[in-house]
C-alpha cells in the first residue's frame, strides 16, 4: 500500500454486550503512514474497538475491514502485517533483549536472523541494553523492548494501547522519538494514550471516543479550532480592577479565577490588543497568550479530565 491508502475502514460498528452498546455505529478511516489516536474515558469503548480491528473480539454489527481485509472472516490473512504492543505488557523477566526478540519470533513462525535482531534492537534504542536481563530494564527500556517485539514481523500497521503509562515525563518523551520514528519509517500506528498532550503531539489524526460514540474527529489543529474558545491575551492576577479598566475602555474581557482574559479573532491580531492593553494602568504579575489545547476540548466535549486512565471532574 502507498502513502495515503486507507489501511483501516470502519463503518457503522458495533459491540453488544447484553443491554450495553459498547461501541455503537461508529465510522472512521486510517490512513497508510499515519498515526492515528483514539482517546476516550474508560468504558468510552475505544479498548472494544481497537481489540476488533486486532483481531480479539467479533463486531455485533457493521464493518471493520484492515489492511483491506474484513476482520469476521480473514484476519488470518491480516495477522503477519499487523504489530501489538497491549497495555499490560511485560517482557520476558530472564531473558535478555536479543533473546526476547528471538524468542517471539519463534512463537509465531517466523525467521529472523542475528543481523534483524541486533537491527530491532539498535531501532527501539537497547543496544547499550542488549546484556542486561529484561528484569533489570526500566520502565521506558520495556516499553521500547514491547515495541521491538510489535516489530518481529515488519509489519505495516502498529497498534500501541497506552503505551507511556506509568513513564516518567523524560522516558515518556524517549518514547515519543521512537513512535516518531515509525512513522518516519513509514508504519501506520494506532494509538491509544489517556495522555491528552501525547495525541496532540504525536497524532495526525484523533477521535474522542464518549459511551460508545465518536463526538468529535479531525487533526488535532482541527479539533482546537472548532471547539476549543480561540486565542486569548491573559493579565493574570488583575481581578475585578483590571475587568472594570477594561470594559470602560470597550474591550471585551471576562474574569477566571482572578485573571482577567480578552479574546482575539486571529492570532496575528494578539500584537495589537496588546497594544491595547499596555495602555491600561492595573496590578498584574504577568501578561501572556493562551490557545487551548487538545485537553481543554476533551474536557468540554466529554466533560471530565483524564488522568492515568481515570476521570477526574
Amino acid at each position: 500500500m502507498g502513502a495515503g491508502d486507507l489501511q483501516i475502514e470502519v463503518r457503522g460498528l458495533t459491540k453488544v454486550y447484553g443491554d450495553l452498546r459498547a461501541v455503537d455505529g461508529v465510522d472512521f478511516e486510517v490512513r497508510a503512514g499515519e498515526i492515528f489516536s483514539l482517546l476516550g474515558p474508560n468504558g468510552a469503548g475505544k479498548t472494544t474497538t481497537v481489540e476488533i480491528l486486532e483481531g480479539l473480539r467479533d463486531p455485533s454489527a457493521g464493518q471493520a475491514r484492515v489492511l483491506g481485509v474484513d476482520v469476521r472472516d480473514g484476519y488470518g490473512k491480516i495477522r503477519e502485517r499487523v504489530g501489538v504492543l497491549p497495555q499490560d505488557f511485560e517482557p520476558f523477566d530472564r531473558l535478555r533483549p536479543p533473546e526476547a526478540i528471538a524468542y517471539w519470533a519463534a512463537l509465531f513462525n517466523r525467521r529472523i536472523t542475528k543481523s534483524e535482531v541486533a537491527g530491532l534492537v539498535e531501532t527501539v534504542g537497547l543496544t547499550a541494553r542488549a546484556k542486561s536481563y529484561s528484569m533489570h530494564l526500566s520502565g521506558g527500556e520495556k516499553r521500547r523492548l514491547g515495541i521491538a517485539l510489535a516489530l518481529v514481523g515488519k509489519p505495516d500497521l502498529v497498534f500501541l494501547d497506552e503505551p507511556t503509562t506509568g513513564l516518567d515525563p523524560g522516558a515518556r518523551r524517549d518514547l515519543w522519538g521512537l513512535i516518531r520514528q515509525l512513522k518516519a519509517a513509514g508504519k501506520t500506528v494506532v494509538l491509544t494514550t489517556h495522555y491528552l498532550e501525547e495525541a496532540e503531539q504525536l497524532a495526525d489524526h484523533v477521535a474522542i471516543m464518549n459511551k460508545g460514540k465518536f463526538v468529535a474527529r479531525g487533526t488535532p489543529d482541527e479539533l482546537i479550532q472548532r471547539h476549543g474558545r480561540g486565542t486569548r491575551v491573559v493579565l493574570a492576577g488583575a481581578g475585578e480592577r483590571g475587568l472594570r479598566a477594561l470594559t470602560a475602555r470597550a474591550i471585551p474581557a471576562r474574569l477566571e479565577d482572578g485573571d482577567v482574559t480578552v479574546n482575539v479573532e486571529a492570532a496575528a491580531e494578539v500584537r495589537t490588543m496588546l497594544a491595547k492593553l499596555a495602555a491600561i494602568d492595573v496590578p498584574l504579575t504577568e501578561i501572556y497568550t493562551r490557545r487551548d489545547t487538545l485537553e481543554d476540548v476533551f474536557l468540554r466535549l466529554v466533560g471530565a479530565r483524564m488522568r492515568e486512565g481515570v476521570l477526574a471532574e
